[in-house]
């Protein structure tokens, strides 16, 4: 059974955005693929499907007291064995996030 190690008093995991779901010649941008620290095989990725993501971002202009923004999504399914998970946003992520860190948070928990 997998074993997910997380740091003590963290509320999410790290991943990084990999790029759009994409065929040889087409990419689309309504799903990103995603690719979490410290997971290497699709039994591992299960784990994240249905967990809330969180693209958090700096903007210039100020907005309701803050500059700080999120983009928020869900984990929908794995990719591929290595590890990598597909996650749909409620607006797409624009391509300047491609390896841009992203929050996988660890709710809702199905465990």
């Amino acid at each position: 059974m997998f074993q997910n190690w997380k740091p003590e008093g963290t509320a999410h995991s790290v991943g990084k955005h990999l790029s759009y779901q994409r065929g040889k010649r087409t990419t689309n941008p309504n799903t990103s693929l995603l690719k979490i620290e410290g997971v290497d095989t699709t039994e591992a990725a299960r784990f994240y499907e249905g967990k809330k993501v969180a693209f958090v971002y700096r903007a210039s202009t100020e907005r309701r007291g803050t500059k700080i923004r999120v983009i928020w999504g869900k984990v929908t399914r794995p990719h591929g064995n290595s590890g990598v998970v597909r996650a749909q946003f409620r607006s797409n992520l624009p391509p300047k996030t491609f390896g841009a860190s992203v929050r996988i948070m660890l709710y809702p928990s199905s465990i």
